[in-house]
């Protein structure tokens, strides 16, 4: 047995939504880290067999699994099919999720629902039937994608914040009733960070990538892979007496109130 205490040879990790993005890459984080990896996506079994190819080429065991994390029946069957066919589910992350971007005066209430549904409700779905194999093997492992929004409001993505929001709260609860069981339950809070979603605002003299730039003190967008040291950690050993915490991987945003000084 490893003396490592970020090895996690012999794990199985669900990471929602990992075909793609930010998931991608803190899956690819524990599968170098030693876990088979198991992702899954909503719409499309092309974007499944990509992503499993691309985590393949880096000489990473993984699997993919088309299901609807907001559907309870389909993730139960999901999670039964995975088990008996990749291994006991040992690490989750709750990654899959949208945003609709609008001011609320405009806002439908269909479209706020459907955003609650999959930042906040499925999460909770995905959980409570992960977790039941996970108290009876003795431990493991859960971490929400939370956001800055889970802190801060910001213009038209009031659905959003709402939803992270109260995922940051269900993570605290998550923690609270399931520490006996030797589970811990934490989350990251992903900041600003350079993925093809953000490619056509992070040029050079657009406003926001302006903004982004002059409002972190590191001075930049984050890069998925500074994601996966997080991802590791709270996946890992190393973090099992750490649970109920929101780790922000924000490159010091939430730490101050205005732009850096470049003085002294």
């Amino acid at each position: 047995m490893s003396n490592n205490l970020f090895d996690l040879t012999g794990k199985t990790a669900l990471v929602t939504g990992g075909v793609h993005g930010l998931g991608m890459a803190m899956a690819k984080g524990l599968g170098h880290s030693g876990a088979k990896i198991v992702v899954n996506d909503l719409n499309s079994q092309e974007a499944v067999d990509n992503a499993v190819a691309e985590y393949k080429s880096e000489g990473l065991e993984a699997y993919g699994y088309l299901f609807d994390v907001t559907d309870e029946e389909a993730v139960i069957a999901a999670i039964k099919k995975i088990e008996a066919e990749v291994g006991p589910i040992d690490i989750l992350i709750n990654n899959a999720g949208i945003i609709k971007r609008m001011p609320m005066i405009e806002m439908e209430v269909k479209d706020f629902a459907a955003v609650i549904n999959v930042d906040l409700i499925s999460p909770f779905i995905v959980s409570k039937n992960v977790v039941k194999g996970m108290i009876e093997r003795g431990g493991g492992k859960i971490i929400n994608i939370c956001s800055m929004m889970s802190e801060l409001g910001r213009d038209s993505v009031s659905a959003y914040a709402a939803a992270k929001g109260g995922l940051k709260m269900l993570t605290k609860n998550m923690a609270t009733e399931w520490a006996r069981f030797n589970i811990q339950t934490n989350g990251i809070g992903p900041g600003y960070f350079a993925t093809s979603q953000t490619a056509p605002i992070r040029v050079n003299g657009h406003p926001f990538n302006d903004f982004i730039i002059g409002r972190t003190p590191a001075g930049r967008w984050g890069d998925p892979d500074d994601l996966r040291g997080a991802a590791v950690f709270l996946s890992s050993k190393a973090s099992d007496f750490v649970n109920g915490q929101i780790v922000y991987v924000d490159g010091g945003i939430l730490a101050t109130i205005g732009k850096p000084s470049n003085e002294d």
